[in-house]
């Protein structure tokens, strides 16, 4: 069984994916971003019978992370992140640096630390939870898409250099999942330090605009990669979008500069007629694959 390092196990996919780990008997330390969160999940280890190492774990502390590369892993699981919605032309900048600061920089900084360990044991995994949203973009979430295609790029650039020590390098892509993380990120306008008169959206009245499904693939697809089961590089969930995902950034290549020029983008429109937190069935999978 192998040690696991998960960040952003306060919350989320990454709080279960630590849970579900432990109880396959995996040394598992949990970091979460503030003390808070520590208690509560040891508590809810405690109610699953599991033992489940808890440390606070902001990955853009610089002293935190200093105390992270103590820690002797054989698996780091990049999984903090956060989501900051809004327009390009409106994001305020300390919102645009914070997206950065944590899904790229916090990220990656911290990922260096243990890749230097790794190298030296000539073994290592390193995993990044990025995102459908690191292959395509959608409007109103530009910042949060620009975050992943950089760490799309990390993702690749380390699984060519650290092979020769012998370091597993790999991404799981989620698709729309229903954690609460899509829909926080329609919100985060409301603590905008900005001119509201001035936006070019009403995101009042906008919502993440896709359908959203049960997490559970997800958790299931952690424990894969991380256990071998999935040979991978890139592991898109659910499955199913694999193939819209391959048709999409195929045709970004036929795109005209002018194409719909004067007219609301179809997502744009979405995005107004979405209801916040809506589910998606399984037995409708194929209709929501069909809306990105």
């Amino acid at each position: 069984m192998s040690t696991i390092l998960i960040t952003g196990a306060g919350t989320g996919f990454g709080r279960e994916s630590a849970l579900r780990l432990a109880e396959k008997g995996h040394a598992v330390i949990a970091g979460v971003e503030i003390f808070p969160q520590i208690f509560d999940l040891q508590q809810e280890a405690k109610k699953r019978g599991v033992n489940l190492q808890v440390e606070k774990l902001d990955i853009t502390n610089e002293k935190d992370r200093e105390k992270a590369w103590q820690w002797d892993i054989d698996v780091l699981v990049n999984n903090a992140g956060v989501a900051e919605g809004g327009a390009v032309a409106d994001i305020p900048e300390k919102n645009l640096r914070h997206q950065f600061e944590v899904n790229v920089f916090g990220t990656i900084l911290l990922t260096q630390g243990f890749a230097k360990a790794m190298a030296q044991k000539n073994e290592g995994k390193i995993i990044f939870i990025s995102s459908v949203a690191g292959l395509m973009t959608d409007p109103f979430s530009g910042p949060y898409s620009a975050s992943k295609h950089a760490l799309e790029a990390f993702a690749t650039a380390l699984h060519k250099e650290l092979k020769e020590f012998g370091i597993q390098v790999t991404t799981i892509n989620p698709g729309p999942y229903l954690t609460g993380f899509n829909d926080r990120m329609y919100e985060t306008w409301k603590n905008w330090d900005d001119q509201p008169e001035k936006r070019l959206f009403d995101y009042d009245q906008l919502a993440f605009p896709h359908m959203q499904l049960d997490p559970e693939a997800v958790y299931e697809t952690v424990v894969d990669v991380v256990s071998g089961k999935s040979k991978l590089y890139r592991n898109v969930t659910p499955k199913a979008m694999k193939k819209q995902l391959q048709a999409l950034m195929a045709a970004e290549w036929e795109v005209t500069q002018n194409s719909g020029t004067g007219k609301r983008d179809n997502m744009v429109q979405q995005a107004y007629d979405m209801k916040p937190g809506t589910p998606a069935k399984t037995f409708i999978l194929d209709k929501l694959l069909k809306s990105f």
